[in-house]
């Protein structure tokens, strides 16, 4: 027999009886961070599967949280083995002029480099960039223009700091 529990007090109550009683069962299983995660979703869960809550919840809950401590152990597995991957290809030396790019982008603004990223990085478009940014198309178009100068005043002056030799152009003689 299911029992419906539709008032989010009933739920709650439910909750406070029965949270500490998951939390145990997942940390006896992982650390507490995730033992903590694997409570709250199991509760979300929980949740959205009111309607078929059984009158004896708590197997039902406990279930719940052993499939989603076996969907963290799978991700966890995931993640280790692509971090295992990434650290067995060899290291590549990042060019000098996307090591410049890249310099230049960090000494930019926030919002300069916001802009930059969404148009180049991310390829929208200025109307697509206005609304992700939440401004007018026609201000983001300015702004976009602005950062690009700005980038581009940034990059040449990385560019002096990078070639100290003075220019070689001849000087004046001047008589007295």
């Amino acid at each position: 027999m299911a029992v419906r529990i539709d008032d989010e007090r009933q739920f709650e109550e439910s909750f406070r009886a029965l949270a500490g009683h998951v939390y145990a069962y997942a940390l006896r299983r992982a650390d507490p961070d995730v033992a903590q995660d694997v409570t709250a979703e199991t509760f979300l869960i929980a949740w959205r599967r009111r309607g078929r809550l059984p009158a004896e919840p708590l197997p039902w809950l406990y279930g719940i949280a052993r499939r989603v401590l076996a969907n963290e152990r799978r991700s966890a597995n995931r993640r280790a083995a692509l971090e295992a991957h990434i650290a067995a290809q060899p290291a590549r030396a990042v060019s000098g002029e996307r090591h410049g790019l890249l310099e230049a982008l960090a000494r930019l603004s926030e919002r300069d480099r916001e802009v930059l990223l969404l148009t180049a990085w991310e390829g929208l478009s200025t109307q697509e960039a206005a609304r992700a940014t939440g401004c007018t198309s026609a201000a983001l178009a300015v702004r976009l223009h602005r950062a690009r100068r700005r980038l581009a005043q940034t990059l040449a002056e990385g560019a002096a700091e990078a070639d100290p030799t003075p220019p070689t152009h001849p000087v004046p003689e001047v008589s007295a």
